[in-house]
């Protein structure tokens, strides 16, 4: 009788028969409709949109922009559909990102509003998978909680879980959400119910990141050495003796070779580590961590950027950098310059909603690629080219002619393409001529 394993749980239980499908769809507590609410935004092909709700539903940036410029009003930022989902909940169900990045300054959003089901934003943005809208509302939308549960008593991390959106559960971890929280009506945490809903790439998930909590390689004082190098390259080169040897043949011959994962603190492992690390001898990172000191943690909560910038002036962290240990801030002298980065002053030509509407936050820790649409150039704007014709004609290349070299082979000339090359030529010459004769006849 097989055993059943500790990380995966024994299965449904008997009381849970009812999720599995004696009831319809729409009264399961795992059916779509009772995690996301289902909603249908207008589409209309009239004139662009007036209201700021209406640039979110419509995915028009440029719209929201205009209306963010000429300033809005309570009532226009907590405008409610059906399901009471405002402009940014319904940007994050289905998953436009430049309407996100360009409500991150708007006055009067709440960030943690629940609409008639009790989802946020955050929980929206979960259940759908779009893993670059979640990280954004954690790293830029100040106050956000992780911790609110809708009428049934899901998180973020339970719907992430539920749904197997493996890597927005990881960035909610990261980020400090509590894996251990459980539902109000089950009392069920993140894994079990990923148990129950048999989400077994999840679970491994899970697994790892209990293994691994810390990413140590974004700390100051992580050593880029291979602990296991030395010893590895001894046993390889010791002399071996003859049994060895002969042994290690017929392993080699008669072994078979199945494709495997990478090995914990192998050499793949170490090589991911130490290229993701702060200082990589082997790649140029393009940024350096705020608190180098604090790498980030499961469990631990990081402050989102206009935090740290309301609670630390320009001045103090360019200076210093600031350092997380369980919400409290400490400061710690750097180690590592941060360069300037330099951009045109023409803000017609800036490629993205944020650099038309930037601010201090944005320009100062926003990332390139999610700055601007294009991120070909490596400046902040698209540049300028102008295409001129020539005023000379284009010269036409010649054909090189092949010089023969003797003593290397060529390839033969058969000779039915003798025939052929004669024949042809023969009958462009017998053209010819009777194109002289009727030049003749008519003259």
């Amino acid at each position: 009788m097989a055993t059943a394993d500790v990380h995966l749980g024994s299965g449904p239980d008997e009381d849970d028969v009812s999720l599995l499908g004696s009831e319809s769809d729409s009264d399961s507590i795992l059916s779509d409709d009772s995690v996301l609410p289902d909603y249908t935004p207008e589409r209309t092909d009239g004139p662009a949109a007036s209201t700021l709700y209406q640039a979110c539903a419509r995915n028009e940036p440029v719209s929201l922009q205009r209306v963010l410029e000429r300033g809005v009003t309570k009532k226009e930022v907590t405008e409610l559909d059906v399901n009471g989902m405002n402009g940014l909940m319904v940007a994050c169900y289905k998953g436009f990102m430049d309407i996100v990045y360009g409500l991150h300054s708007c006055p009067f959003m709440d960030i943690n509003h629940q609409d008639n089901e009790g989802n946020t934003a955050l929980m929206i943005a979960s259940q759908a998978g779009h893993v670059n809208t979640v990280m954004y509302l954690l790293n830029y939308y100040p106050g956000i909680d992780t911790e609110i549960k809708d009428c049934r008593g899901f998180t973020a991390l339970i719907k992430a879980a539920m749904t197997g959106r493996n890597d927005v559960m990881a960035a909610l971890l990261m980020a400090g959400a509590h894996i251990h929280a459980v539902d109000s009506t089950r009392g069920k945490c993140a894994r079990d119910w990923a148990v129950k809903t048999g989400r077994h790439e999840t679970l491994y998930r899970l697994r790892r990141l209990n293994m691994r909590p810390k990413a140590e390689q974004c700390c100051e004082t992580y050593v880029p050495d291979w602990p296991e190098l030395q010893e590895r390259v001894a046993k390889a080169t010791s002399d071996k003796s003859a049994r060895e040897k002969i042994t290690q043949r017929i392993k080699n011959s008669f072994g078979l070779r199945f494709p495997r994962g990478p090995q914990d603190n192998g050499a793949l492992d170490h090589m991911v580590r130490i290229t993701t690390s702060v200082h990589s001898p082997l790649i140029s990172t393009g940024c350096r961590p705020l608190c180098p000191t604090s790498p980030p943690e499961v469990g631990k909560r990081r402050m989102a950027v206009p935090e740290l910038m309301q609670k630390h002036p320009a001045k103090d962290l360019e200076e210093r950098s600031v350092c997380h240990s369980n919400g409290s801030v400490s400061h710690t002298i750097p180690t590592i310059q941060s360069i300037p980065v330099m951009c045109c002053a023409d803000t017609e030509r800036r490629g993205s909603i944020l650099s038309l509407a930037s601010s201090k936050v944005t320009d100062t820790f926003i990332s390139r690629s999610a700055a601007r649409r294009n991120s070909v150039f490596p400046s902040g704007c698209i540049p300028r080219i102008d295409v001129l014709r020539p005023s000379d004609a284009t010269p036409k290349k010649e054909k090189k002619r092949k010089k023969k070299k003797k003593g290397f082979l060529e390839p033969p000339v058969w000779r039915y393409k003798e025939i052929k090359d004669g024949k042809k030529k023969e009958k462009k010459k017998a053209e010819k001529e009777k194109e002289k004769d009727n030049k003749k006849v008519k003259n």
